[in-house]
C-alpha cells in the first residue's frame, strides 16, 4: 500500500534552480528564488545555492539543459546537500531524470507547498483537504516516480517496477482520492451550516498575500489570539470572529494567504476554506508594503479574487508594515519634509487607485488602527443599509 513520504527533513541544505524564459527578466526570477528560499526555510531547509538557466521551454527530459544540469552535479558531489528544489512544477519521469543523474532527492515548487501545508493542517478540514492535494499531485506521476514511493514492508523501491504495480497504484490512489472527496464534501456540508447559521450578519474577510500579516490585524481587530509568526502560510484554517464596533456587529475571518505559483490541486482542494472569501460581504485586502515587489503581490492577490469570482466585492485595500517600508526608505539624512512628501504622495498614488477605500497601518506597532477601524465601520453600515434598507437590525 503507498505512503506518501514528507518531502523535508529539518534542516536539509538544499540548492534551488529556477529557468529564466522568455516572458522573464533575470530579476523576476530572483524574486521568485527569494521567494522560493523563504518557502524552503519554512518547510525547515537552508537554501545554499541558486542555479538559473535561460531557455525558451523547459527540457522534456530533465528541465533544464545537459550542461547546466552537470554544473549543479559537479556543486552538489562532494557537498552536504540533501535536496534540490525547481520552482516549477516537473513531470514525474524529469524528477526521475534528475535525481538519478544528481543522486539527490529532487522536488518542485508545489511539492514543497504541499508539504508546508501538510505540516500545518491542524483541523480534521486542513488535514483532508491537503491530503487530497497531495494524491492529486501524485497520481499524474506514478509512473515517473514509482521508484520513489514508500511501500509498507520496506525494501521495494530497489528493483524496476512492473507495469502490473503501477496500474494498481493507480487504481488505490484514485480510490483514495475518491474516498477523501468525499469526505470532504461531508465536511463542507458541516462548514455550510455553519455558514448558514451565523444569522444576518454582515461578513468581514481578511485576503492577501502570505506572510503579510493577515493574522496579526485579525487579532487586533477582535481582540483573539490567532496563531501569527513570520513565516509563510502560518494559517490554513479560517478563523471566524464576532466583532463589534460601536455597537455595530459584524463576522470577521482569517484566511489562507495567497502566493504566485499556488499549485491548482491545492486551490481546488482548498475550496471550502476559500468559500469563506467567496460569500464575504466586504474584502479587507491586507498589502505587505514593506516588500520590494508589493505591487506584484496585490496583482497575484486581485488574480487569485477574479479567479475566485470575488474580484467585484467591495474591497478596503490595508497598506499593513508601514514602520517597516519608513525605515526602509528613509534614513537618517533625509530631511523630514521630504519624508512627508513622499508619503503624501504615496497616500494620494493610492487614494485614487482604491477610491479613497485604502488606509495605511502598522499592525506591529498598532500605528492608525483606529482609522482602519472607522473605514470598517462605515463600509459596514453601507452594507448593513444596502441588505436591509426598510428596517433596522437587531442583535
Amino acid at each position: 500500500m503507498i505512503e506518501k513520504k514528507k518531502a523535508i527533513r529539518r534542516e536539509e541544505k538544499t540548492v534551488l534552480v529556477g529557468l529564466i524564459q522568455n516572458d522573464q527578466t533575470n530579476e523576476q526570477v530572483t524574486e521568485y528564488l527569494d521567494e522560493l528560499a523563504f518557502l524552503s526555510e519554512t518547510a525547515g531547509a537552508i537554501a545554499v545555492k541558486r542555479f538559473t538557466q535561460r531557455l525558451p521551454h523547459p527540457d522534456s527530459r530533465t528541465f533544464v539543459g545537459k550542461g547546466k544540469l552537470e554544473e549543479i552535479k559537479n556543486y552538489v558531489n562532494g557537498r552536504d546537500i540533501h535536496l534540490v528544489i525547481f520552482d516549477d512544477e516537473l513531470t514525474g519521469s524529469q524528477i526521475s531524470n534528475i535525481e538519478k543523474e544528481l543522486n539527490v532527492k529532487t522536488i518542485d515548487r508545489s511539492d514543497l507547498i504541499l508539504d508546508i501545508f501538510a505540516s500545518r493542517a491542524r483541523t480534521a478540514q486542513a488535514k483532508v483537504q491537503v491530503e487530497l492535494a497531495q494524491y492529486q499531485y501524485l497520481l499524474p506521476r506514478l509512473k515517473g516516480m514509482w521508484k520513489h514511493l514508500e511501500r509498507q514492508g520496506g525494501g521495494i523501491g530497489t528493483r524496476g517496477p512492473g507495469e502490473t504495480e503501477i496500474e494498481t497504484d493507480r487504481r488505490i490512489v484514485k480510490d483514495k482520492i475518491s474516498l477523501l472527496r468525499k469526505r470532504l464534501g461531508e465536511i463542507d456540508k458541516q462548514a455550510f451550516t455553519q455558514r448558514k447559521e451565523r444569522g444576518e450578519l454582515i461578513r468581514v474577510a481578511l485576503v492577501g498575500y502570505t506572510n503579510v500579516g493577515k493574522s496579526t490585524l485579525m487579532n487586533l481587530l477582535s481582540k483573539s489570539d490567532v496563531f501569527a509568526e513570520n513565516k509563510l502560510f502560518a494559517t490554513l484554517d479560517t478563523t471566524t470572529r464576532k466583532v463589534v464596533f460601536e455597537n455595530t456587529p459584524f463576522l470577521l475571518s482569517d484566511t489562507v494567504g495567497f502566493i504566485r505559483k499556488l499549485p491548482h490541486h491545492l486551490v481546488e482542494s482548498f475550496k471550502s476554506t476559500l468559500d469563506e472569501v467567496r460569500e464575504a460581504d466586504i474584502l479587507l485586502h491586507v498589502v505587505d508594503i514593506s516588500h520590494a515587489k508589493y505591487e506584484e503581490q496585490i496583482g497575484v492577490v486581485n488574480h487569485t479574487l477574479q479567479e475566485l469570482k470575488a474580484f467585484e466585492k467591495p474591497i478596503l485595500t490595508v497598506f499593513n508594515k508601514m514602520d517597516l517600508y519608513e525605515e526602509k526608505n528613509f534614513d537618517e539624512w533625509l530631511d523630514e519634509s521630504v519624508q512627508q512628501e513622499i508619503l503624501r504622495e504615496l497616500k494620494e498614488k493610492w487614494d485614487a487607485a482604491t477610491e479613497n477605500n485604502c488606509v495605511f497601518v502598522s499592525a506591529q506597532e498598532k500605528n492608525n488602527i483606529d482609522a482602519l477601524r472607522e473605514l470598517i465601520l462605515d463600509k459596514v453600515r453601507e452594507m448593513y443599509k444596502i441588505r436591509y434598507p426598510y428596517r433596522t437590525v437587531e442583535y
